[in-house]
């Protein structure tokens, strides 16, 4: 009814709704679809592919596609069969930028954060081992470990500190909401991401590097896409060692730990709504373009 210039899919989308909007959509509509997915086990890469089957009459009215990462780019060809173009998250730069830190952090001690599900897939155990390797090492200068998030994992996670004498530098603030988030970014010194796998691009890396954090990541395919740059910055998923030796890397040299956040926060900023998203406006005009010169 209302002849849309634009209908953006996320994708992969549902048969039952996204399809039926294909379907039914105008001819002078241009149709859009970004590829954000990323998968962690055989199961769900094979019902992609089915999916990708079922979908396929739906995906010839397509315009343009896109993915948000190169991992997403791959596995879109991969799964669905067809060719798209890079085009990543954006953050509001602005937002984490000018973030102000928490007066409960705000002291000489060097914050380490973690924010996100507490589920195995992102890992937060991993770090909590490589505190357990660090809270062995003397002479460190004072730290913190801020753990964010809450899921089914809180209990163990918990149990695995208090079993481990790591009370004293591990605080749970659990679910932390989005109008909090950008000044959590902000406290920390450095984040660590230590996400096993199942991730396309690493929407967090980008917050905490535009809010002054040293970002640490594992090397999973998005966030590896992300981080290409600072490999550095990478670790093997669930290698508490390899990340415990970056961590103490960090801690202990102050110089290089702002020079690593200053790189990634300047690296951020091609990330920015007002950049990608102005990109995203010409991709939309060219659609329309091609479509209605048809």
């Amino acid at each position: 009814d209302h002849k849309y210039d634009v209908l953006h899919v996320q994708t992969p989308y549902s048969p039952f709704m996204g399809a039926r909007c294909i379907k039914y959509v105008d001819k002078s509509t241009a149709v859009i679809g970004t590829f954000h997915i990323m998968p962690n086990s055989r199961l769900i890469s094979f019902a992609n592919n089915l999916l990708g089957i079922w979908l396929h009459k739906s995906l010839k009215r397509f315009d343009k596609m896109l993915s948000v990462s190169t991992a997403a780019q791959k596995f879109a060809k991969q799964s669905f069969r067809i060719d798209s173009n890079v085009l990543p998250n954006v953050v509001d730069y602005a937002r984490f930028s000018q973030a102000n830190i928490r007066s409960e952090f705000d002291d000489e001690t060097v914050n380490i954060l973690f924010l996100g599900r507490l589920v195995p897939r992102k890992g937060c155990l991993t770090l909590l081992e490589a505190v357990k390797k660090l809270s062995e090492t003397k002479d460190l200068p004072k730290y913190r470990v801020i753990i964010c998030g809450k899921g089914p994992l809180d209990k163990e996670l918990r149990d695995f500190v208090a079993a481990n004498q790591l009370d004293s530098v591990v605080k749970f603030e659990g679910f932390v909401s989005e109008a909090d988030k950008p000044s959590y970014y902000a406290s920390a010194d450095i984040a660590a991401f230590p996400s096993i796998a199942g991730e396309s691009f690493g929407i967090v890396l980008i917050e905490a590097m535009a809010a002054g954090s040293a970002v640490l990541a594992a090397s999973n395919p998005g966030y590896a896409s992300v981080l290409e740059p600072f490999e550095n910055a990478l670790f093997e998923p669930k290698d508490s060692d390899a990340l415990a030796s970056k961590l103490h890397k960090l801690i202990t040299d102050s110089v290089y730990r702002k020079e690593c956040a200053i790189k990634q926060a300047d690296y951020a900023k091609q990330f920015d709504i007002n950049t990608v998203g102005a990109m995203l406006v010409a991709i939309y005009e060219n659609a329309l373009i091609n479509r209605r010169d048809r």
